[in-house]
């Protein structure tokens, strides 16, 4: 685990550190004068004056980090800038690279798994897709633990195999899904999770959940079960809104002409040509869903 405020100390601060030491000092202060403005050793100063320490290329290579420390040095200099005022520049300077730029690229190499969640990373955002998506997946592997850990729940996977989902806040396609890499297979009695929830790898299960929300239901999961008349009487009977659809029509269009889609807890169709029955179970979460699923049996 690699945090980016690691970055921002092995990497900015030298580069940036240095780089202000140099501009002071071309601006005639004196090694005790720069050490006293930056809050560091002479000796520190002398190191960076004589290139003893090691700078990022990518930062020196960034024209607006030679502005900053351009405009900073002229200031303290000339005692138009306070060294508060150059602390709250820098930390500006430096939160803007961490969201999205230089700093937050620097930290994705240092820390591979982060490119997992593609498109610029604010790693500090409360609602950033790096802390949404890992949410989800936490929340989906909570969820499978219930289903591995429910006897007879292999009872429940239809021939296809089943999937729990669950999507982001502001899902708008498959790729905003996490889900089980494959399907959850009925292995001899025991339900069998082949992989880690990943997003992106189910279109069946992720793309009914997408359809449903489009007709307006706010669920954010869902599971696939096998069809029985009287599964869909059992949760009648519990309170859940149970809605068919039809299976030979398009998706779309088959959840268009359902009624109570909106409101529903679970859609069922009964089959169709070359088409298995299947229930499908929403709810707010995946540990939600597979809690529903685990009743079920």
């Amino acid at each position: 685990m690699k945090f980016i405020e690691e970055i921002v100390v092995e990497e900015f601060l030298p580069t940036f550190r240095s780089l202000l030491a140099e501009r002071l000092r071309d601006r005639g202060l004196t090694q005790r004068e720069v050490a006293d403005l930056l809050g560091i050793s002479q000796s520190a100063v002398s190191k960076y004056a004589h290139g003893e320490v090691e700078r990022n290329e990518e930062l020196l290579a960034d024209q607006r980090l030679e502005e900053l420390v351009g405009r900073l040095a002229d200031g303290l200099a000339d005692g138009e800038i306070s060294r508060t005022q150059a602390l709250a520049e820098a930390e500006v300077f430096v939160r803007q690279l961490e969201e999205g730029d230089l700093l937050a690229q620097l930290h994705e190499e240092a820390f591979p798994p982060l490119a997992e969640h593609g498109g610029p990373i604010a790693i500090h955002d409360p609602e950033s897709r790096v802390r949404q998506s890992e949410r989800v997946r936490s929340s989906v592997r909570r969820g499978l633990g219930i289903l591995e850990n429910t006897s007879g729940f292999a009872g429940l996977i239809p021939a296809v195999g089943a999937n729990l989902v669950e999507c982001l806040p502001e899902a708008a396609g498959i790729d905003d899904v996490a889900a089980v890499p494959g399907r959850i297979l009925d292995v001899k009695g025991r339900a069998s999770v082949p992989g880690d929830p990943e997003f992106g790898v189910s279109e069946h299960v992720a793309g009914m959940l997408l359809a449903a929300r489009e007709q307006g239901n706010d669920a954010r999961a869902m599971l696939n079960v096998a069809y029985e008349p009287e599964l869909i009487e059992r949760l009648d009977e519990a309170g859940y809104a149970t809605v068919e659809f039809d299976a030979d029509a398009a998706l779309g269009t088959a959840l268009t002409d359902a009624d109570g889609v909106t409101e529903a807890d679970v859609l069922y169709q009964t089959g169709g040509f070359g088409v298995e029955p299947i229930v499908y179970l929403l709810g707010p979460d995946a540990p939600t869903v597979a809690s529903r699923a685990r009743d079920l049996v």
